[in-house]
């Protein structure tokens, strides 16, 4: 009588590397990728702003803890500000808290960054983007201007 086995066939290759070690594998395939938060951040925050409605990120006290922040050397430069995310191996979930102009379509405004978003994140990380959530908390009336820090030395 034969013994017939559930175990998998381990005589071809690759069957067991899944791809990722070996000589067989081409060069650009062999390893990991690790995508750092702060990478996905600054790479939300540019692709929120690449549409036209949005004339901000972040809310109120952020934005004015992102104005003082910019102004002391090595504090960045405000491109993460309103955006939270959280990365995982495979995929990423995006927090955003935007200021649209006057008269934008808070609900059109808020797809098309969405769209923008995870295109972008998903075309350059390779990571899923499983949502993108969006607050918006302020909007910019026409001749409004940025409140200006006042200097105490000038």
């Amino acid at each position: 009588m034969t013994e017939t086995s559930n175990r998998p066939d381990t005589t071809k290759k690759g069957t067991t590397l899944q791809g990722r070690r070996g000589v067989d594998v081409p060069p650009g395939q062999r390893g990991n990728t690790t995508v750092a938060d702060s990478v996905v951040a600054k790479i939300a925050g540019m692709a929120a702003r690449e549409i036209p409605e949005v004339h901000n990120l972040g809310g109120g006290m952020a934005r004015a803890f992102g104005a003082m922040r910019e102004r002391v050397p090595g504090g960045g430069s405000g491109v993460t500000r309103g955006v939270s995310v959280e990365v995982g191996e495979r995929q990423a979930a995006v927090d955003l808290q935007v200021v649209i102009e006057y008269d934008a379509s808070i609900t059109d405004t808020a797809g098309d960054i969405r769209a923008n978003v995870i295109n972008e994140i998903e075309r350059m990380t390779g990571l899923e983007v499983v949502e993108v959530n969006i607050a918006v908390n302020d909007v910019h009336l026409p001749g409004e201007e940025e409140p200006e820090d006042e200097r105490r030395v000038t």
